[in-house]
């Protein structure tokens, strides 16, 4: 089953996120499927970069996104994302 979730890099103690499609299965820094957007907490002010496209086709092919992935979506609508 294929999951939009949050794989993590940056250095110590100043994460950055990549929002990625990935095996359920595979570990959190694993190899992706595809790489959807860009998030950066410790920005400021955060910096959010979603592909709002890919992100609704993954999730028409049966990816199902984590709670927190949701909740990004939720701070940044599609029709934010364009303008």
């Amino acid at each position: 089953m294929l999951a939009i979730r949050l794989a993590r890099f940056g250095s110590k103690k100043k994460p950055t996120y990549r929002v990625v499609v990935m095996e359920k299965t595979n570990p959190r820094d694993g190899r992706a499927v595809e790489i959807v957007g860009h998030y950066n907490p410790v920005a400021q002010p955060t910096e959010l970069k979603l592909n709002h496209e890919r992100i609704d086709y993954w999730m028409k092919c049966g990816a199902q996104p984590t709670d927190t992935v949701k909740r990004l979506l939720k701070a940044q609508p599609a029709e934010a994302a364009a303008v």
